[in-house]
């Protein structure tokens, strides 16, 4: 990383060096030209780009409404008229994958945020006080890890009606305890640093060390690990669609569209295809994007 240092004496910038101001420009433009040479990582991040619009987007784009159906169209290949072809009962496919799109991406960015925001706030408090809270914490951490994640979701699922809010609640709230872990290091090498030292001495209370000094600077790791959770919240929504556990009919996400398929995949390939691949291809790019933004934003991992 480039520094920015004066000539005391003049107090005349160095030749090749920047100003202070210019030090958030700097940074902002190492970070570009790191990013865009992984050729994958840009790709990654135009698929999630597109695909996000085109969840917001559902409603204009979407050909037919998604919930209509016609008996005389009934399982029709893909077409002019309908460009993913029909379902069992005559609906168009293409308009069910945008808006199960929009319900996909919601279900991935909240519970992301649910996961963010619990396993920030344990981790940061375990790793600042340390001692006997540190030892609390982190056993009961340890102790949600012993429990696989889908016996977790299956278990909650099953005790609480389906709807989206229970999905979005309970994929976050069974998906911290790794983000916990990696705040909690990130703290710890950090609340001994200068910066932290001079606002005790000048009197900081804990709650504005912790939040408003101490984690601004371990956010990278962060953003990463929620790049990387928002591609398993959707792979673990479709899976519990898919299981009849998720989002329930008529509302369509790519899960139970692709269980909707499963019966007819002899006769209809189109409607297991089609959700499969935009699982597929929305997952993958959310993990490039995510290993893209993890090799640009950690100097250690620059070449």
């Amino acid at each position: 990383m480039l520094g920015v240092r004066r000539v005391k004496r003049t107090g005349q910038l160095l030749e090749g060096e920047f100003p202070p101001m210019a030090r958030p420009a700097l940074r902002r433009s190492v970070f570009w030209r790191q990013f865009r040479k992984n050729q994958l990582a840009v790709c990654g991040g135009a698929v999630v780009l597109v695909m996000t619009l085109a969840a917001l987007f559902a409603s204009a784009l979407a050909p037919y409404d998604p919930g209509a159906y016609d008996v005389t169209q009934i399982l029709m290949p893909p077409g002019l008229a309908h460009w993913l072809g029909t379902d069992q009962i005559g609906r168009d496919v293409l308009s069910r994958m945008l808006y199960g799109a929009r319900i996909s991406m919601a279900v991935g960015f909240v519970s992301v945020g649910i996961a963010v925001g619990v396993g920030t706030l344990i981790g940061t408090v375990a790793a600042y006080y340390g001692g006997r809270v540190d030892e609390v914490l982190m056993r009961f951490v340890d102790l949600m890890l012993n429990f696989p994640r889908l016996f977790l979701l299956l278990t909650l699922i099953a005790l609480l009606r389906p709807s989206i809010w229970v999905i979005m609640a309970v994929i976050g709230l069974t998906g911290w305890m790794g983000l916990a872990r990696l705040v909690r290091g990130e703290i710890l090498s950090l609340k001994e640093r200068e910066f932290v030292l001079s606002a005790r001495a000048l009197g900081a209370r804990d709650p504005r060390i912790m939040f408003h000094h101490i984690l601004p600077n371990a956010l990278v790791p962060v953003l990463v690990s929620a790049t990387l959770g928002v591609a398993g919240a959707i792979l673990a929504e479709s899976g519990l669609s898919f299981l009849g556990l998720g989002v329930q009919p008529p509302t369509p996400s790519w899960g139970n569209i692709l269980i909707e398929g499963k019966a007819n995949i002899e006769i209809a390939w189109w409607l297991s295809v089609f959700p499969g691949l935009a699982i597929l291809v929305t997952v993958l790019a959310y993990n490039l994007l995510g290993e893209g933004l993890r090799d640009a934003l950690d100097p250690r991992l620059r070449q």
